[in-house]
């Protein structure tokens, strides 16, 4: 069975791959993970931020959003000092304002996950030739998701780094056609199937048919 090139980088990076990335998710502290290591990611490596994931665990209390919104200035102070966390201190900010903007989104929709995939109707998306390698780094979702959690106050959060977000948790199936996760996410979650960056059609998504 084949896999998707970037999983045998090492093991770290081939258990994230073969548990993880895909799966969709809708537990809000695990998306808000996910999220929180995109963010961090911006300018770095992935196999950094699977290298780091447990310093970022106990130096976010295991992603507890509630509890990171209440970080104070002593908390920011501590985290930086942290042997082995990243030394920006304007990423360890960005994860403490985003928790803070994540009580309100969730406040307002009732949870964070119940927002991010009404974007896509609550069905993981397939973009026609992206299980061929035909990825791109952000499309028309990633972008208009992106604005509105920038409008909502979101920090670290480009297209891009959303883009990356919606592989991660779930919303979009990128995994390449000859991946067993690929066939797995695909027989056991809803789906829906669009031609690449189809905005039309994936507004559309509510009315259709949920494809197993």
């Amino acid at each position: 069975m084949g896999h998707c090139d970037w999983a045998y980088v090492n093991e770290r990076e081939h258990r994230y791959h073969d548990t993880e990335w895909g799966v969709p998710v809708h537990d809000d502290r695990r998306m808000f993970e996910h999220l929180t290591l995109e963010s961090l990611q911006c300018g770095l490596s992935w196999d950094l931020m699977l290298k780091k994931r447990e310093i970022f665990r106990q130096c976010f209390c295991d992603f507890d959003f509630d509890r990171i919104a209440a970080y104070t200035e002593e908390d920011v102070q501590r985290v930086m000092n942290t042997e082995g966390m990243l030394k920006s201190e304007r990423k360890i900010r960005a994860v403490i304002n985003n928790a803070r903007r994540y009580q309100e989104v969730r406040a307002e929709f009732g949870s964070f996950c119940a927002y991010l995939w009404a974007f896509s109707g609550g069905k993981t998306i397939v973009y026609e030739g992206h299980a061929q390698g035909r990825v791109p780094v952000s499309n028309g979702l990633s972008d208009r998701i992106s604005r509105d959690l920038k409008k909502r106050g979101f920090k670290y959060i480009g297209p891009v780094t959303v883009y990356s977000h919606l592989q991660a948790c779930g919303v979009i199936n990128d995994h390449a056609e000859d991946c067993p996760c690929f066939h797995r996410i695909n027989e056991t979650w809803p789906t829906v199937r669009l031609a690449p960056d189809d905005e039309a059609g994936l507004m559309a998504i509510r009315d259709m048919p949920e494809e197993r």
